[in-house]
């Protein structure tokens, strides 16, 4: 009995988190009138033009160049932040350097910045740098180990690997960037995949950092094509901007599910001391 009651209430829970989901998708297939005035989950009428008027194209740009423009910020994110907080973690995981751990405290209180505080003087330096209107300034900072949570996540994985192995590097005559390439970077597979699943989401959905560095509509990527379904032609597209919504979707689900299993590793070995 107390099994049963453990999965109805999870099988509840998972109907309420998937719920908005359910519904995004089945407004993509209903009139724009049906969605604002009618309660029922099941359309009344499927129909495909939402869906046409997306793959027809946003002010005279084709939907496929917003899909490039989010795919070539989000993977750039991506290799940007794999790469540079791996050998931040690195370092501060398994090297011996003075100030080690200084820095590290300091690394992690900047967790509790808020990035409004560094807007301005961000923006400032890509102005006068003359990036503005481009992907620059959206995937740069990834390349400088500006997350300090991923760096602190791959510590605590590092930190878990057995120190005999970097030992035994040494005897075998690795220097630390061997050492890190051979030894450490494999064994640090799903902590980098973590780290390449949750950058790819979050800079695929991310908003205000496009909104406020791109202006052009054709560097514009798919949260700020979005927008552009509000009182485009004197009202809002409600069908076509669920319908784009849902195609939105689907990379990150697709993400999500090619790593899911290394991904459920990663977070479950994370901070565990081997």
């Amino acid at each position: 009995m107390r099994r049963l009651v453990w999965h109805v209430a999870c099988g509840v829970l998972l109907v309420v988190l998937l719920y908005p989901v359910v519904w995004l998708v089945l407004s993509s297939f209903k009139p724009a009138e049906e969605i604002l005035s009618s309660v029922r989950l099941w359309p009344e009428r499927f129909i495909l033009g939402n869906y046409a008027e997306v793959f027809g194209g946003l002010a005279g740009i084709s939907v496929w160049r917003f899909f490039a423009n989010s795919m070539m910020v989000s993977i750039g994110a991506v290799i940007g932040t794999v790469v540079s907080c791996s050998l931040a973690a690195y370092a501060f995981a398994w090297l011996r350097f003075r100030l080690r751990s200084p820095l590290f405290a300091f690394m992690i209180a900047t967790i509790m910045l808020p990035i409004h505080v560094l807007l301005i003087p961000q923006y400032t330096i890509f102005h006068r740098l003359d990036m503005i209107d481009t992907f620059w300034p959206l995937i740069l900072p990834k390349l400088l180990a500006t997350d300090a949570f991923f760096v602190f996540l791959m510590v605590q994985f590092m930190r878990g690997l057995p120190s005999e192995l970097g030992d035994a590097a040494r005897i075998d005559g690795c220097g630390p960037f061997r050492t890190f390439g051979y030894i450490v970077l494999p064994l640090a597979r799903p902590a980098l995949v973590t780290t390449a699943i949750f950058t790819f989401i979050w800079s695929w959905n991310d908003f205000f950092s496009q909104l406020i560095y791109l202006n052009t509509p054709r560097n514009y990527t798919l949260p700020l094509a979005l927008r552009l379904f509000i009182d485009q032609t004197s009202e809002t597209s409600y069908g076509a901007m669920m319908a784009m919504s849902v195609l939105s979707l689907l990379p990150i689900a697709l993400f999500f599910f090619a790593f899911q299993r290394l991904l459920v590793q990663g977070v479950a070995t994370t901070g565990l001391t081997g």
